[in-house]
């Protein structure tokens, strides 16, 4: 049976079985809990409804938007915003926050390991062609050293909340992760829209964002300049991100450039501005491997800089994250990220996985076509909840035609169970009502990893969904690390 909440505007309010972010018991800041839980009853959910709509009519008004490229009628629209804020205890931050460093420091020893000497893949502890036949491994990159051994300098690790209360690694983001634009504007909203909520409650604080990473990308820039230029690369105006390429060029203080900005001489990468070339030391880029440098990868690709790669592997630019960071992301790898923990760094995993199924594996694949009703199964190479078999939640024809998919490329595919993910008081049409989240924390990586304290949650809004995002109906709520 749930735990059903009968004060106030919780009234009514029940979490089934499934671990509430707010209303569970946990450790530490109990008193803080307990004040914060006390405002909420206390709150009229007709003003609720009135600062909730504040709060988005805002979010439009400053851009805050993302694209949808899949619906022609439809292209800019902000990410629904959820004024319930989830929070996350001292204790309980501390743990995470050793995991996402831990997890970070295994995954730059990986990308070294594979791109110089390959030690993991001739020990046998992650398949060879797993890795070397992956559509992200970057030829381009071996042998290439990067500034203090890091490739993935900003990483976004997705993590859920299990039944028990028990934080696992969903997946990790080790290219170009977004969304942090949209913790620190939550957080700006929270401040304006419920002052009285937190009110004397001390919440860590996400500002300061920019700053670190403006400092990681000086601190990887070729030792040339004792004032290294950073810019931010964009591929433009048409990107889904582009509001969040905007919001970190300005909390960094630095230019945001397209690919036309840039010019390659004598292999130093300059930037065009009224007053001449500029020299640039390191970018920050939001732009793909593919695109980046028409001599190297995808020829006809205009969003590039032509030499770009030269001038990297020269060491007179430093390029966040690194290329070819794609290959520990991918979905069939992180299986193996136990693994390589203890590979690397003789400890066990202190965020463990969800349990997952490779399919590329004779075993896994029975298994998992045996038990596709119970199942996910993601592909290795999807992102944005795209592509996915929710078994549960499945017809019996959308069963029978993933299993067509599945015997014709298992290679392509993952499974794991279904995880009853953790709950936070969601704002609907009648009252607070329980939806499933998920945590995307980021780290920044220069000489040491940074996490931001807290991270995206993004929130399912559909009632019984598990889908968190933002292309699939999800939204995002504030998240509060309380000291």
């Amino acid at each position: 049976m749930g735990a059903l909440v009968s004060a106030g505007l919780l009234s009514g309010y029940n979490r089934d079985s499934f671990f509430c972010e707010l209303t569970s018991p946990r450790t530490g800041n109990g008193a803080e809990l307990a004040t914060i839980i006390g405002r909420l009853k206390s709150l009229d959910f007709a003003e609720l409804r009135r600062r909730s709509a504040d709060a988005e009519k805002e979010l439009f008004n400053l851009g805050v938007t993302f694209t949808v490229y899949s619906e022609r009628d439809s292209i800019d629209r902000i990410l629904p915003f959820d004024v319930v804020p989830r929070l996350i205890t001292r204790d309980e931050w501390s743990h995470v926050e050793a995991g996402v460093i831990q997890r970070v420091q295994a995954i730059n020893l990986f990308l070294h390991d594979v791109y110089h000497d390959r030690k993991i893949l001739k020990d046998g502890l992650v398949p060879a062609d797993l890795v070397l036949g992956n559509p992200n491994y970057q030829p381009a990159m071996e042998g290439l050293e990067v500034a203090f051994g890091t490739y993935a300098h900003v990483c976004g690790i997705d993590l859920i909340r299990d039944e028990a209360g028990v934080f696992r690694v969903l997946e990790d983001n080790a290219r170009t992760p977004s969304g942090v634009s949209y913790v620190v504007e939550n957080r700006t909203l929270m401040m304006r829209a419920f002052p009285d909520l937190m009110e004397g409650i001390q919440v860590r604080p996400v500002d300061d964002y920019g700053i670190r990473l403006q400092e990681a990308m000086a601190a990887i820039a070729p030792p040339e300049d004792a004032d290294p230029q950073v810019v931010l690369l964009s591929p433009g105006i048409f990107n889904s991100a582009f509001f969040e390429h905007v919001f970190l060029a300005r909390e960094m203080g630095v230019p945001l450039v397209e690919g036309r900005d840039l010019v390659v001489e004598n292999d130093r990468v300059y930037m065009k501005t009224t007053a001449g070339l500029a020299r640039v030391h390191s970018i920050y880029r939001r732009l793909n491997d593919d695109f980046l440098d028409p001599e190297v990868f995808r020829p006809d690709s205009a969003l590039g800089v032509p030499g770009l790669m030269r001038a990297y592997r020269a060491g007179h630019v430093s390029l966040a994250n690194a290329i070819g960071t794609g290959v520990a992301d991918d979905k069939a790898v992180y299986a193996y990220m136990p693994r390589i923990i203890r590979y690397y760094l003789g400890q066990d995993a202190i965020l463990p996985n969800v349990e997952t199924r490779i399919c590329r594996d004779p075993e896994d694949l029975r298994y998992t076509l045996d038990h596709l009703a119970e199942l996910v199964v993601k592909p290795v190479g999807e992102s944005g909840g795209y592509g996915l078999l929710i078994g549960p939640k499945a017809s019996r024809d959308e069963i029978e035609s993933f299993r067509a998919k599945l015997k014709a490329q298992p290679d392509n595919y993952i499974s794991q169970p279904m995880v009853g993910l953790s709950v936070v008081p969601t704002l609907s049409e009648t009252g607070l009502a329980p939806r499933h989240v998920d945590l995307r924390p980021f780290a920044v990586t220069g000489r040491s990893t940074w996490v931001l304290p807290g991270g995206l949650t993004r929130v399912a809004l559909r009632e019984g969904s598990i889908v968190v995002n933002s292309s699939q109906g999800g939204g995002s709520k504030d998240t509060w690390v309380l000291e």
